[in-house]
């Protein structure tokens, strides 16, 4: 595994041969990879922007820090340990019992959970993994994150309620292109899915007058909101649990991509933790809600390194 910045092309870029991987420095053509590209932001978007949403936070500012804490974090983890980092739904709860005290009370809860992630980081950096699985085995880590998304159900099922017709068919395309096609296409499944959706929705009139009245109107291009954090005790305490929930993340987040490309990245346990420390404090600098290793990332990012295709 080569230490700088860089991809090497896998195979000819076009194919991934019975039983290969596409190993995290490895990449397919440029056009495959740019496909692949638009998948994953169409994939990381929603939940991304839900967070701010429903806590209050300037959407801009967000998306600004998630892309920069993503490649804050891949350079940290010099481009071995591929991720994306969008905002963490474990700040959803802290954050809604402590606007009482304004945005920048919240944003100081923020930050000194992010600056607590990098010390942990720095610490298994040092010691070694072993810390972390003393502390958080592999089966409390697991039930933690199957946790989180047991806890996010009910929001995916509401929003399905909402137009079930659009979901429905947006959810058998994505079923249908995984399973009965092969090479790039099965790869961009989720990305297909989303078109026909929203080509479904625009031709049944799902999309509704006024989606297409607030895309119309919308800027071309929108400046972040900036905010200055704040510390407040109660504010701070009840927003510093949610480390547990972020290391449980990022550990669940190495083993998997581990299990995923075939290789042994315990090494880069304490420099994920710094990484992804080091973008939660810098959102929480100026206004954007913390991060958090995605979930997401695992379900699209196997579709990069699969033998099957």
């Amino acid at each position: 595994m080569k230490n700088s910045i860089g991809w090497t092309l896998h195979g000819d870029g076009r194919r991934v041969n019975p039983g290969a991987v596409v190993a995290p420095d490895e990449r397919l053509s440029w056009p495959r990879t740019i496909g692949i590209g638009m998948q994953h932001v169409v994939a990381m978007f929603g939940a991304t922007l839900l967070v701010p949403t429903l806590t209050g936070f300037p959407v801009n500012t967000t998306l600004l820090f998630s892309g920069l804490g993503t490649i804050i974090f891949l350079l940290i983890t010099r481009n071995q340990l591929p991720s994306y980092l969008g905002s963490s739904f474990a700040f959803i709860a802290p954050l809604t019992a402590s606007q009482q005290y304004g945005v920048g009370a919240q944003l100081g809860g923020v930050l000194l959970t992010g600056a607590a992630l990098i010390l942990v980081g720095v610490l298994v950096q040092w010691a070694g993994k072993r810390v972390i699985d003393a502390v958080m085995p592999p089966v409390v880590t697991g039930a933690i994150v199957a946790l989180i998304g047991f806890n996010l159900a009910p929001t995916a099922v509401s929003n399905v309620q909402t137009q079930p017709a659009i979901a429905g068919v947006t959810l058998l395309t994505i079923v249908v292109i995984t399973v009965a096609t092969r090479g790039m296409l099965s790869r961009l499944s989720i990305l297909i899915g989303v078109l026909v959706g929203w080509i479904f929705a625009a031709l049944s009139g799902g999309l509704g007058d006024d989606a297409l009245a607030t895309i119309g109107d919308a800027a071309w291009v929108g400046l972040p909101q900036f905010h200055t954090p704040e510390f407040h005790l109660s504010a701070v305490l009840v927003t510093l649990p949610v480390l547990v929930v972020l290391i449980a993340e990022n550990v669940g987040h190495v083993k998997a991509v581990a299990e995923m490309t075939n290789r042994n990245l315990d090494h880069l346990q304490g420099r994920a933790l710094i990484g992804d420390g080091i973008a939660t404090t810098l959102a929480g600098g100026f206004g954007g809600s913390g991060t958090t290793t995605y979930a997401e990332y695992m379900g699209v990012g196997s579709k990069t390194a699969c033998s099957r295709c």
